[in-house]
Formats: C-alpha cells, structure tokens, sequence
C-alpha cells in the first residue's frame, strides 16, 4: 500500500504544494515563507516520520494568516487522500508530550466528522513576527480538510513557543498513531458500522 497524496491547491492569494507520504522516515522540505512555522512543520513531520514537503507562496507581506490556512486546508486534504478508504486504519490516537514545562494532550478520531477542541491559551500573541492564535486557524482547516475530530489540550506551560511546539509534537505522534496498520483488521474499517 503506498499511502501517498500529492495535493495543489491556487488561489489569489496563495499557491500551495503538497506531497505526504505516511510511512516515510520524517524526511522534510518545507517552504511557506513562515519561518516559526516552518519549524513546527518539520517538527510534525519528523516526529510522524511523515515524509513531507511543502512549498507554499502567499500574501505574506500582509501577514502569515491566508498561507497558514491554506497549508492546513492542503494538508488536511492530502492526509485524507493518502488514507483512501481507510481499510485496516488504528482510526485513534492519543498521546501527551511534554516540552520542558508545557505539556499538551492531543487526541485524534479519524472518523470523516471533522471536529476541533482548542482548549490552548497564549500568554504573547507573537513567536517572532508569527501571530500564535494562527496555530488554532491551522488546526481547524487541518480538522475540517481531513474528516478528523481533534482535541488539543494544553495541561501546563509558560514559554509560548514551548507551548505550540508541544502542540505540534503531539499531533505528529497521534497521527501517526492513529494512520498506523492493525493487522487484526484484516483491511476492513475499523467501525461497527462498517464505514467511516
């Protein structure tokens, strides 16, 4: 099974390319002219072992806020290309990272019923020249783009880039619980129902 998607997506205010490969190595290449969020991209992807690459061109010189949407709308639809039908899929993941003093939960349906809990405060509304309430902006295209309920806790932390890395961390390693192979599926869907 090659689970791989390589999604595009233009509009006039961004032009965005993607190519995901979910049982890769963590090799990356990213370019969205966002710095900060470039590295909590390649974070996701390293801590996935997603093979990921994204180069992304937008209005950024009115701010970050049209490519970050755009990257999470375009990462969302290629999670769930990749997926296909969604046969054998563990479908859950939960998982809590810690980052020296911030410790954030993340938990994952992969259900087709996008959801987004981001129950996350910031102390700054800058990392750098990167407006933080973007992060929540990411992941609800991401939830919405991808069919997935995501819950985004945060249990503790002070330091805000601490916070969103954290973030980051634990939605690569959900995800990548969640998009793992159960053999004892035999390659049907994990649903009583017999559908996602």
């Amino acid at each position: 099974m090659n689970r791989t998607a390589l999604i595009k997506r233009e509009t006039r205010e961004t032009l965005i390319e993607i190519e995901l490969f979910l049982d890769g190595n963590g090799n990356v290449s990213i370019e969205t002219g966002a710095p900060f969020f470039d590295h909590m991209l390649t974070l996701f992807a390293t801590h996935g072992f997603f093979d990921l690459k994204i180069k992304a061109k937008g209005d950024i010189q009115v701010d970050f806020h049209h490519t970050v949407e755009d990257v999470g709308i375009t990462l969302g639809k290629a999670i769930k290309d990749a997926l296909g039908d969604m046969k054998g899929i563990t479908r859950y993941g939960s998982v809590t990272i810690p980052m020296e003093e911030a410790l954030t939960e993340v938990h994952i349906d992969i259900c087709n019923r996008p959801f987004l809990n981001f129950d996350c405060v910031f102390s700054i509304e800058k990392v750098g020249d990167f407006d933080t309430e973007l992060v929540e902006e990411f992941f609800r295209a991401v939830s919405v783009n991808s069919g997935m309920t995501i819950h985004i806790i945060s249990r503790a932390g002070k330091n805000t880039h601490h916070i969103i890395e954290s973030i980051f961390k634990a939605f690569a390693r959900s995800l990548n619980i969640a998009v793992a192979l159960d053999l004892r599926l035999n390659n049907t869907i994990m649903s009583s129902k017999g559908l996602i």
